[in-house]
């Protein structure tokens, strides 16, 4: 494989041109005015990027609180369609990003503390009555995005050692109990519709997702173990992450270019005790190996298992390595491109036992470089998730090799 070509200036330049592509927030669509306060595709995901380059001294306050003004602009919603990427919960986690370092925006975090503390007791409730029924629950119940897990994430940032966060642990302690449903046991975490939160008849029964954004791994198995690694434990969490790792070991495949994990199963599948995919999925964030091991891997240091965390590291650091697999990847963005994989790769070799992952991050950032085009009119969007705000937020990871001043990266659960 050819040397990295790209140095880190160019990275940084990149940055700058996807920057100067996001300097003045527009009003909301007339028929999405919620959009403002979506981290997916809204102003504020854009605003974290103007946050961290205000920390870094890249950009002004005046600049990030322009997008923050306009992000909260209008009524907060807190109701129980929000979650972290929409709503309160996602105004909270900017204006916690903005205040990492300066104190700033205070005054309206306690206002909203308040807010989402309610909202998770509520959330909890529901779902806790939801399993006392024997149900299957939905993705928007526990994943990253409007989920429990999301939620929790933002707690562990705000309030690590109130009766919200401890609440919201004791919910995904009790996602791990298995339930019977049609004479069959299924994991409680089994959702009852598709991939794509229909219901479908190619998937009878629901499916088991192994994905970091909506599946098992990347919400709950990941707020679990940043929790414990951080001191804060409820009855029975330890169990929990063994009981999902010990599921991971279970599904887990093995081949000539290393281990990988399904997307996700069929009621058939399990039946079956074999996935229908075939072959290791693109190496992203959301769905691939990236993101599920990046997982593992806090599950292990949380729990002190050496064994498995030098396992989960040489996954990724095979899949870093598999040229097929690496091709897959033909997109910019944090959600499924060159920048989540890139962010989440850094984030696993800063933890890392051994130099293998961080031996790989050049060469994804030349990978990053010659996805991101910034001038092009292929560009997808301004959002944080699959546009230039997240692009332009890797890059700049990529090009000055230290961590978010603003822990912008929290939302992917990945720190």
């Amino acid at each position: 494989m050819a040397a990295p070509t790209v140095p880190d200036a160019a990275l940084a330049v990149a940055a700058e041109r996807y920057a100067a592509r996001l300097t003045s927030p527009e009003p909301p669509p007339g028929d999405r005015p919620w959009i403002s306060q979506s981290l997916t595709e809204g102003t504020a995901g854009i605003a974290l990027l103007h946050i961290e380059r205000a920390h870094t001294g890249r950009g002004t306050w005046q600049q990030a609180h322009n997008w923050i003004t306009h992000a909260a602009a209008g009524e907060i919603s807190a109701d129980d369609n929000t979650g972290l990427y929409l709503g309160a919960p996602a105004i909270a986690f900017i204006l916690d990003a903005a205040a990492a370092t300066t104190g700033r925006y205070r005054h309206g975090l306690t206002d909203l503390d308040g807010h989402i503390a309610k909202l998770a007791h509520h959330r909890v409730e529901a779902a806790m009555a939801r399993i006392r029924r024997g149900e299957l629950p939905q993705f928007r119940e526990y994943d990253v995005f409007f989920g429990l897990s999301g939620i929790g994430a933002l707690l562990l940032r705000r309030d690590p050692g109130g009766s919200a966060l401890e609440r919201v642990l004791d919910y995904l302690v009790a996602l791990t109990h298995p339930l019977v449903v049609d004479g069959q046991e299924l994991p409680g975490w089994w959702v009852v519709h598709d991939p794509h939160r229909q219901f479908s008849a190619d998937y009878p029964g629901g499916h088991g997702n192994f994905g970091a954004a909506h599946g098992i791994t990347g919400g709950p198995l990941a707020l679990l173990s940043q929790a414990m690694r951080r001191g804060i434990t409820v009855q029975g969490q330890r169990e929990a992450i063994n009981t999902i790792c010990s599921w991971l070991d279970a599904w887990r495949q093995d081949s000539a270019v290393g281990p990988w994990w399904p997307q996700w199963i069929t009621r058939a599948d399990l039946r079956e005790g074999r996935p229908s995919q075939s072959r290791p999925g693109r190496p992203s964030w959301c769905y691939g190996t990236p993101g599920i091991v990046r997982a593992g891997q806090l599950a292990a240091i949380a729990t002190g298992d050496h064994h498995r965390q030098q396992m989960y590291e040489d996954a990724f650091a095979r899949c870093l390595r598999d040229p097929a697999q690496q091709a897959r990847i033909t997109d910019a963005g944090l959600c499924h491109g060159a920048a989540g994989l890139y962010q989440t790769a850094w984030r696993a070799a800063r933890d890392a036992t051994t130099p293998a992952l961080a031996e790989r991050l050049p060469h994804l950032a030349d990978n990053l470089a010659r996805r991101s085009q910034p001038d092009t009119d292929t560009a997808s969007g301004p959002g944080l998730l699959e546009g230039d705000a997240g692009t332009a937020l890797a890059l700049h990871t990529a090009a000055h090799d230290t961590a978010p001043t603003s822990g912008w990266d929290a939302c992917l659960l990945i720190n």
